[in-house]
C-alpha cells in the first residue's frame, strides 16, 4: 500500500537578535503530540511552500512575515506517513509571536533547543540550526 505523503511547510522564525527561536508545542491529541515544533502546516493545492508558510504562520502564531529564507527541504518517513519539508528562516516579520490556537509557545535561545524535546524529522535542522548558533557566536 502506498503510504499517504503530506507536504510541510515550516517556519523558523528568529527574534530580530537572531539569537532565539520561536517554538510551539503540538496538541497531545495530534500526531507526535506533545512534541516541540517550528510553527507550519501543509501546503495547499495551488500553493507554494513560501505561500503555504505565510498563511501558517498568520494562522498558527499571529505574524506576518517578511523575510523568508528557504532553509532545508527533506523527506521523513514514519511508518504511517511520509512527510516532505520544506523549512524557512523567517528573518523579519510583523507582529507579535504567540500561540494563537492556544498552544504553548516560547522563545528559546538557539543553543538550548536540546533542551526541547522534537520530532525525530526535526534532527537534522537542530543540527543545521546549532551550526548557525556556533557560525554566529
Amino acid at each position: 500500500m502506498e503510504k499517504k505523503q503530506v507536504w510541510i511547510s515550516a517556519g523558523i522564525i528568529l527574534n530580530a537578535e537572531q539569537d532565539k527561536v520561536f517554538i510551539t508545542q503540538r496538541a497531545a491529541k495530534t500526531h507526535k503530540g506533545g512534541f516541540w515544533e517550528f510553527a507550519g502546516g501543509k501546503v495547499e493545492a495551488g500553493e507554494t511552500a513560501e505561500q503555504a508558510v505565510v498563511r501558517e504562520l498568520y494562522e498558527e502564531v499571529g505574524i506576518q512575515a517578511t523575510t523568508l529564507e528557504h532553509f532545508m527541504a527533506l523527506v521523513h518517513d514514519y511508518p504511517e506517513k511520509s512527510l516532505k519539508f520544506d523549512f524557512f528562516l523567517v528573518r523579519a516579520f510583523e507582529g507579535k509571536a504567540f500561540g494563537k490556537e492556544g498552544q504553548p509557545s516560547e522563545w528559546v535561545r538557539l543553543d538550548e533547543l536540546v533542551k526541547y524535546a522534537f520530532p525525530e524529522a526535526n534532527d537534522v535542522v537542530l543540527e543545521k540550526l546549532m551550526g548557525l548558533c556556533e557560525a554566529s557566536g
